[in-house]
């Protein structure tokens, strides 16, 4: 017996690997697979079509175009004129089709914007010239009016020949909660809060530290953060910016753009419009995804005079307005004489090998 006690161990640890080895092989034959890491989506993609607006009969143009587009939650498309056979604000079915001018709608929108709350679905715009904000059904019945007067005169910008004091205001956007912001673009640069019932709230920005801003444009909600922020484009600072509901600086989202005149945002995605003749789109991230429409001809660019026959298919010329439909398809209107908006339809996402 005392010659087979140095072999015990030897049994012990043949049989305990037996074990271990038949258990590995148990659990390799019986365990679930490993799951397969799910392919990521595709980049977003948008490809340019022929403009998108067919003109009723009798209208050679659109008419001379310095404001903006928004598309409703019909799909209808909504565009600013300033003068024109049909000036005031044009509407046009998803197919492109003429429908109507919004009736009484004011012929000095430079921007304006559409939004759904839980009144209703309401066009919301400044007058550049008048100095007040009106909001209209889509049909164009005035349900508020905001006068410029509700503003404290300490924030209208003076002018230093005459000493008059003004507002020129630009754009504006619709919060979730209701509060309306509008920017007095072409004056003092600073962003005027309302509330839901047209009720002056608070000032902000400006052209003295920190904002800095010089011609602070237009101006959209940020849903993509909650809580929500406002996009600024400060034109001639060639850069986008962040602010906070009340107003604080939050930091610059893009820099080095091509003079940037305009914002709209859908889900993760941010498209700016610059009127020196792109479309970039960023991600959440603030990430380039793509620019669109880019015109490589410095003469062609950042001007209203382009006649038609100098128009290229999918190349933009001055972008004043930029939109998104339910499907993603970005629509652009123009800083034109004769007036035009460009589409740029968002392609069928697809998963990535």
């Amino acid at each position: 017996m005392q010659k087979n006690r140095p072999f015990a161990p030897r049994i012990a640890s043949g049989i305990a690997f037996a074990v271990a080895t038949v258990s590995i092989l148990y659990v390799s034959q019986h365990s679930e697979p490993a799951p397969t890491p799910a392919p990521e989506a595709a980049p977003p993609s948008w490809t340019p079509g022929p403009d998108p607006l067919k003109l009723p009969q009798g209208m050679p143009e659109m008419g001379n175009q310095h404001g903006d587009v928004a598309i409703a939650s019909n799909g209808d498309i909504y565009v600013s004129l300033m003068q024109g056979l049909r000036s005031g604000v044009q509407v046009y079915s998803a197919d492109g089709t003429y429908l109507r001018n919004v009736k009484d709608a004011p012929t000095d929108f430079h921007g304006f914007v559409i939004h759904k709350g839980a009144d209703g679905e309401f066009i919301y715009g400044p007058q550049l010239n008048a100095g007040k904000i009106v909001k209209l059904t889509l049909e164009g019945e005035v349900v508020m009016t905001i006068p410029g007067e509700s503003i404290p005169k300490e924030y209208w910008q003076v002018n230093p020949k005459n000493q008059q004091a003004a507002l020129r205001l630009t754009a504006c956007t619709v919060a979730p909660n209701g509060d309306i912001y509008v920017t007095d673009g072409y004056a003092s640069d600073r962003v005027h809060r309302f509330n839901a019932k047209g009720e002056y709230l608070a000032t902000f920005g400006g052209k003295a530290a920190p904002y800095n801003f010089k011609t602070l444009h237009k101006i959209a909600i940020d849903t993509r953060f909650d809580p929500p922020r406002i996009v600024g484009t400060d034109r001639a600072n060639n850069r986008v910016v962040h602010l906070s509901l009340e107003g604080e600086l939050l930091g610059e989202i893009a820099t080095d753009l091509l003079m940037p005149a305009a914002a709209v945002v859908q889900g993760d995605l941010l498209a700016v419009g610059e009127i020196k003749g792109r479309i970039t789109v960023f991600d959440k991230e603030n990430r380039v995804v793509t620019r669109l429409g880019a015109n490589p001809n410095p003469q062609e660019v950042g001007t209203n005079k382009i006649e038609p026959a100098q128009w290229k298919p999918g190349v933009v010329n001055a972008p004043h307005g930029v939109a998104f439909n339910a499907a993603g398809d970005i629509f652009v209107s123009e800083y034109s004489v004769h007036g035009r908006v460009l589409k740029f339809s968002r392609a069928t996402p697809v998963a990535a090998r």
